[in-house]
């Protein structure tokens, strides 16, 4: 089985999808770092040197590899993974995956990502809290749509991490 996690940034993928992989002794992936030592390049550096539309088809690439590389995997995805080409398709019609939106709110991925605007290249250049909440709401609307699309929808809002892991895997056990 794979077990694949989307929702926005600091949605808390890859940190959520570590402790599941430990819990179910399952590989853990992350795409973004998967295609960054496949690359020999950082995400941010791809998309400076050779655009939005080369990334999107390296990723696309890199996610059916991942998929069809083996079972046993916890995968993390990009923010923007499910919303762009066929990925989405690609996830849903694969027969081993199941897949998980670690859905959360805006106030607190804002809460989150103000403390992570440093790391997080897409968000640095708000200055205002305001600016980064509209940015926020903005993009989590135009994206629900594709995580909605998810086998399960997780709410992913003032719980410990350990309770979210838990909740996936009484859902898929």
């Amino acid at each position: 089985m794979i077990i694949v996690l989307m929702g926005y940034m600091a949605s808390g993928k890859s940190f959520i999808g570590r402790v599941l992989a430990n819990k179910l002794n399952y590989d853990f992936v992350d795409l973004d770092d998967y295609i960054e030592n496949t690359e020999g390049n950082t995400v941010s550096t791809i998309f400076k040197s050779s655009g939005e539309i080369y990334f999107r088809k390296i990723e696309t690439k890199y996610l059916k590899q991942v998929l069809n590389s083996k079972t046993n995997i916890v995968l993390s995805l990009g923010g923007g993974t499910p919303c762009y080409g066929d990925n989405m398709s690609i996830i849903k019609n694969s027969p081993k995956v199941v897949s998980f939106y670690l859905k959360t709110n805006i106030n607190t991925l804002l809460s989150r990502l103000e403390n992570e605007k440093n790391k997080r290249p897409l968000v640095a250049r708000f200055n205002t809290k305001d600016e980064l909440q509209e940015f926020i709401g903005k993009h989590l609307f135009e994206r629900n749509h594709f995580y909605n699309q998810a086998n399960f929808v997780i709410d992913n809002n003032a719980v410990f991490n350990n309770d979210v892991v838990e909740e996936i895997v009484i859902k898929l056990f």
